[in-house]
């Protein structure tokens, strides 16, 4: 047990600081959402009835929608773009392949099913990374959609408003601003860390370079 909590002990702390987090975001929202509620003259809800309400599930997707964007777009560019002394770039002057042909670790019985089957199976893991990022991204970009637009839409008939449909509600500028408040945030914290790490250190993380490494460095080793 001991083993294993060493083992994984980082995706167990993110995923605690996680749920903590969600968990934070759900009863502040909560008292929030009550708050408003009240103070137009209508009744509070219910804790079961607010998690699944149109109002928490837009910010919680609008949020992951976000997230998931920044890390496959890292993936992506980082395949491709270089950064010249980041530990998070491959070094633009080495001219060896980051990677080697997958085909010749086929015989190994320690390498990955698909990467033994061959053929298609072994392509398109050769992106499952990005394939599987950007996946995450457009479910969360739809659920973001949705539930805004469900939100939206209460909000119009609380006003005594004709509601827009789903389809007219993905034109309204509302939604994009709160798709482009975040994703302009989570694209310039990525280039702040890329850009720092050049200059700065953090003696025992993998996303440092060594304390004594030159600034020109680029990459990790």
């Amino acid at each position: 047990m001991k083993s294993w909590l060493r083992d994984n002990g980082l995706t167990i702390a993110l995923l605690l600081l996680f749920a903590a987090s969600l968990g934070g975001q759900a009863m502040t929202g909560w008292a929030s959402e009550n708050q408003t509620l009240v103070d137009h003259g209508r009744p509070p809800l219910l804790f079961g009835s607010y998690i699944v309400s149109a109002a928490f599930l837009s910010a919680l997707f609008e949020n992951w929608e976000s997230e998931f964007l920044q890390m496959w777009v890292f993936v992506m560019l980082t395949a491709y773009l270089f950064q010249r002394g980041s530990p998070e770039s491959k070094d633009p002057d080495d001219d060896s392949p980051q990677d080697r042909d997958p085909a010749r670790d086929a015989d190994k019985p320690s390498a990955p099913l698909p990467v033994r089957i061959g053929g298609w199976m072994r392509a398109v893991y050769s992106h499952s990374l990005g394939l599987a990022l950007l996946s995450l991204f457009l479910a969360s970009f739809v659920l973001h959609w949705i539930n805004s637009g469900r939100r939206a839409a209460g909000e119009a008939l609380a006003h005594g408003h004709a509601p827009a449909g789903l389809w007219s509600y993905l034109l309204q500028p509302e939604f994009w601003f709160e798709s482009f408040q975040n994703w302009q945030s989570e694209f310039l914290s990525t280039a702040v860390l890329i850009v720092l790490a050049i200059f700065l250190r953090e003696r025992g993380s993998p996303e440092s370079k060594p304390v004594g490494a030159p600034h020109s460095q680029t990459g990790s080793d």
